[in-house]
This record gives C-alpha cells, structure tokens and sequence, in this order.
C-alpha cells in the first residue's frame, strides 16, 4: 500500500471518528435537552390559552376525526375540502384545537392554533380565543418573523383589535376603521396585516363551519 493509500485510508477513519463523536454528542444533548424544551413548549402554549380563554378552567383536545390525538404546531385539522383555497385560506393551516371548559366541563368555546404562511418574513403562528357565541376573545401571537418596526409591530397594533369582536371576518384598513368587523392596518406592512388577518378569517370560518359555531363535535 502506497503512502497516497495509507493517507487516504488515514484520514477517512480520523473524518469517521470525528463524525461518529460528533453525532454521539448532538444525541446526549438532544435527549438532555428534549424534556426541558418540550415542557417550555408546553408552558407557553398554556400561557397562550389563558390569555385567549381567561375564564377556562381547562382545555382539551380536539380533533376533526374525534381521535383526540394532536401535535403542537401541525396542521392536523385543516379543512381539505376545495372550497378552503377558493376562500382564500390555501396558506393556512389549522392545527391544534383545543375546548375551553369550565369547571364543569361545560364547553365554553375553543382554542384554535392558526399557522399562517403568508408573513412577509415566513410563517405567522398564533392562537385564537373564540366563545361559543362567535365572540373573539383575542389572538395570542406564537411565532412572527416580520421585519422590525413593521412588521413585528403586529404585536401592538394588530392584535388588541381583534380582542371582544364578534364579527363572521374581518377586513383591514388604511385608518379610520369602524364597526366589529373592520381593523387598521400596520402603516408600510400590509403583506403582515393580511397574513394575520386572513388568519384570524380562516379560524372564524372554520369555527363557524366545522366546530358548528360553539355547538357541534363537542
């Protein structure tokens, strides 16, 4: 064997090692790390309830198929019927919901997590409060990438005027909104204001006609 082969051979083995340690490492920290991140994940998504649903003693899971199985984040109850794009709902995504009940076990309303892909700066992700009689309690921002100063400012601007609206969908506008189904839109993002709106849109709808307005598939 050449000193050309020896080498080769040599420095495949040392790249070997270097990667069979470095995927060892990544797998300890990934299982040190899994449980502390997933019950962060969890408290955050309970914070976002309670802010959405203050009056709720609980919340469980729901699902379209009444398996009662869900993962945090996925579009596991998006409508898939042809009428959810023509609507304008084909960037979103409805994932987890969850029944408010109150102590009970009275439904008092839902939870719906929204993924909205149309953000200027990637997806929107939040989570809506809506009582049974159609009354939105308010969004609860997850995820938004949008670009500071504009965007972000979806936060101050955009959603406390959702917040004790009972309206079947909103539309935005460039000021002076009036009525309960109409908010201002975040002066210089509009790509922003959509995404959420639309969002919010989508929720009611599917509120409105797969959860039977507060009175169905409890």
């Amino acid at each position: 064997m050449n000193s050309d082969v020896k080498n080769m051979v040599k420095d495949s083995l040392v790249l070997f090692v270097i990667t069979l340690i470095a995927g060892l490492v990544l797998g300890v920290v990934y299982q040190v790390t899994k449980d502390p991140i997933a019950a962060q994940q969890e408290k955050a998504k309970q914070e976002a309830c309670k802010e959405v649903f203050a009056d709720a003693a609980s919340f469980r899971v729901w699902t379209a198929d009444g398996s009662g199985a869900s993962a945090e984040g996925d579009a596991v109850n998006t409508p898939q019927d042809a009428s959810w794009t023509e609507l304008g709902f084909g960037g979103v995504d409805i994932g987890e919901v969850l029944a408010a009940e109150d102590d009970g076990g009275n439904v008092l309303g839902y939870v719906v997590t929204v993924n909205d892909h149309e953000g200027y700066g990637g997806d929107i992700r939040f989570m809506m409060g809506i009582r049974s009689d159609g009354t939105l309690n308010g969004i609860s921002l997850l995820a938004i990438s949008e670009t500071a100063g504009l965007g972000m400012r979806a936060e101050e601007v955009l959603k406390p005027q959702f917040a004790g609206k009972n309206a079947e969908s909103f539309e935005y506008v460039k000021g002076n909104a009036a009525g309960e189904g109409q908010i201002d839109a975040i002066s210089g993002a509009t790509i922003t204001t959509h995404a959420v709106t639309n969002g919010v849109n989508a929720g009611l709808h599917y509120f409105h006609t797969v959860l039977g307005g507060g009175n169905g598939n409890e």
